[in-house]
Parts: structure tokens; sequence; C-alpha cells
């Protein structure tokens, strides 16, 4: 059995499959300057809700928006790991499926940028009209 049959096997313990999960993550994060990106805008999200003092509902649905993008992002760049594993010269069609995951990150970050619109616009407009 291969080194990666080994440490990838279906015996092995909760603690081992999260540690290669937060491996994955940490791939995601050393290596995808988008998933860094995402890490910085959810980051100065969180500052801004906490000064915002937001409410439990609205915490919960940026928490979810924030994790729906990260999510994505880690998706999308095993897609492509596995699509430049299998076709490592350009075909239109891996092409297009490297397309489609980021398609699904594009998505996920607009869904996010709307949450943060409804909930930080109203306050956003209320202290600029005090300022007016």
């Amino acid at each position: 059995m291969g080194k990666y049959s080994e440490k990838h096997s279906k015996n092995r313990s909760f603690w081992v499959s999260l540690g290669q999960a937060w491996r994955g993550i940490l791939y995601s994060f050393k290596t995808q300057k988008h998933f860094q990106f995402h890490i910085f805008a959810g980051s100065i999200v969180i500052i801004s809700a906490w000064l915002t003092q937001l409410t439990r509902l609205e915490w919960v649905l940026l928490v979810i928006a924030i994790g729906c993008v990260l999510a994505a992002e880690v998706i999308n760049t095993a897609i492509e790991l596995v699509v430049d594993l299998v076709q490592p010269n350009y075909h239109p069609i891996a092409g297009m499926a490297k397309d489609v995951a980021a398609g699904a990150v594009l998505i996920a970050a607009i869904q996010a940028v709307v949450i943060g619109l409804l909930i930080f616009g109203p306050p956003l407009m209320r202290w600029i009209m005090k300022g007016v």
C-alpha cells in the first residue's frame, strides 16, 4: 500500500483526519492569493461587526457568509489540483472545470457582499446622515 493510501485509509482516527483537513486549509492559505484576500476581508467584516454591535442573527448571517466563501475557495483549490493532476496540459474541458469551480466562489462572494450590504447598509447610512 502506498504512502498516500495509508495516510488516507478509512480506518484513520478522527485526529488524523482533523490534522489532514488543517493541512489542506493551511495549503490553501499559503498558496492561494484569493483565499488570503478572503481571510483578510472576512477579518475586516468581523472587526466591523464587533464595532457596530450587531445582533446575534446578524452575526450568524455574517459567519455563514464568510464560511461559505472560504469553503468555496478551498473546494475550488481542490478541484484545480485534481484537474492539474489529471490534465497537466491545456484542455478546454479541464479549463471549463476550473472556470466552473471559480464561478462557485464568485457566487458565494456575491452572496456575502449582498449580506454585508443588507447588514451594514442601514448603520452606515445613519452614520453618514448624522455627519451631514
